[in-house]
């Protein structure tokens, strides 16, 4: 009990005191999710609004193929990336492994069918009102997906940021990817696996505390964003 307790005493003067450690080590890892969020956003708003609009042959087939992937283990991703960014890999002359662009790129696999998912389950509903209007108004596949992402764009931002809490608490795939360098690759997950393998309780200590109050404030602005508390009702 000693021992937790004075982790947790130095820990609390590690985050006070703004530690240079602490403060580098969390700013690359906001600086990669975030990174990481806006290129899958990029992606998979659009991607899943489009799935929500427009009848295909394989569509069905396209969405359970989504929606497989939102479970697919970061590890894997990780040892994918890893051979496609290595030396012997196809994009291997680009030197990217262990590097801040490897991870982002892990990332992004991850947490785009995770937010293309929730776009398209928003996205249904949202066309089921809009459909008439905008099929009489002849608007193109475009200016629907535009529209729709316009009006959405609540339901939209909380998907981003469900993506966003998913990144920002991965470890396996960027380890293997981005390799934990000091200075360079090392994110508040892996510092916290490494220093707790060290016996740096209070360092590791410090680093959770940050990724807990990260991923307190996304749930609570996801809460506030999508205004799921109404007229005293939770």
């Amino acid at each position: 009990m000693n021992d937790i307790y004075e982790g947790l005493v130095s820990a609390f003067r590690l985050v006070v005191s703004l530690d240079p450690d602490l403060m580098s080590i969390s700013l690359r890892s906001l600086q990669v999710s975030l990174s990481a969020l806006v290129i899958s956003s990029v992606i998979a708003l659009p991607f899943g609004t489009f799935l929500a609009i427009r009848r295909f042959r394989y569509r069905r087939l396209t969405i359970s193929l989504l929606n497989a992937l939102m479970g697919l283990p970061p590890v894997v991703v990780g040892l994918i990336v890893y051979i496609l960014l290595s030396r012997s890999g196809p994009f291997g002359v680009l030197g990217l492994l262990f590097t801040p662009s490897a991870m982002i790129i892990a990332q992004v696999v991850i947490i785009t069918p995770l937010i293309a998912s929730i776009t398209h389950q928003a996205m249904r509903e949202l066309w089921a009102e809009y459909h008439d209007l905008l099929i009489s108004l002849n608007t193109t596949n475009w200016q629907r997906i535009k529209t729709l992402i316009w009006d959405g764009r609540r339901n939209l931002l909380t998907a981003s940021l469900a993506g966003f809490g998913r990144a920002i608490g991965e470890v396996g795939a960027i380890m293997i990817v981005g390799g934990n360098i000091d200075n360079a690759t090392r994110v508040l997950t892996t510092a916290i696996a490494l220093e707790t393998g060290k016996g740096d309780f209070a360092l590791a200590l410090a680093l959770g505390f940050v990724l807990i109050a990260l991923a307190v404030g996304i749930n609570i602005a996801i809460h506030w964003l999508s205004r799921t508390e109404r007229e005293g009702r939770w």
